[in-house]
């Protein structure tokens, strides 16, 4: 039994292997491994949270379940954006907690072949961007890819758990 839910299990990841779901901030266009992606929603009231960073714009109450809400805009240090009938949520699951990501709007799933997916260059510093992961050629486009799982440091990670519990 342990072996077929490993195949079960191996599967499903070279299924999701190289899907990322595409978003946009801005002009720009973002991808996140669609492995992370629970659910996209659309805007709804949002109840802001006392002595949280500005990117941590508050709960949402998301069919019983209480969700923090990352505004990733101001997470990149990007002027912040009235938010729109465009404006989506992308809940994501990692380290077992659920987060929405607000973003401007999503685009659709695309899958990147290896061989479309490079490296991030350093800057003259020596330094990368630490939430962005790859950046990948989609046709005549770039799609930065996002690293979910560095969009908050173990320490952020465990403030909003604790919100949630």
């Amino acid at each position: 039994m342990a072996d077929l839910d490993n195949n079960l299990t191996e599967a499903t990841e070279d299924t999701l292997k190289g899907r990322f779901l595409s978003f946009l901030i801005g002009n720009e266009m973002y991808g996140i491994e669609i492995r992370y992606v629970t659910e996209i929603v659309g805007i709804q009231a949002i109840t802001a949270m006392p002595e949280m960073p500005d990117y941590i714009k508050g709960i949402i109450n998301l069919r019983g379940n209480i969700v923090p809400l990352m505004d990733v805009r101001l997470r990149f240090s990007m002027e912040q954006k009235a938010y729109d009938d465009r404006t989506c949520v992308i809940v994501v699951d990692f380290a077992d907690t659920a987060i929405g990501l607000i973003v401007d709007s999503v685009s659709e799933v695309v899958t990147l072949a290896d061989e479309n997916i490079s490296e991030l260059p350093q800057n003259s510093l020596g330094l990368s961007n630490r939430y962005l992961k790859h950046i990948g050629k989609l046709d005549s486009d770039v799609i930065l890819l996002v690293d979910c799982v560095k969009l908050l440091t173990e320490d952020e990670l465990e403030a909003v758990s604790e919100i949630i519990q």
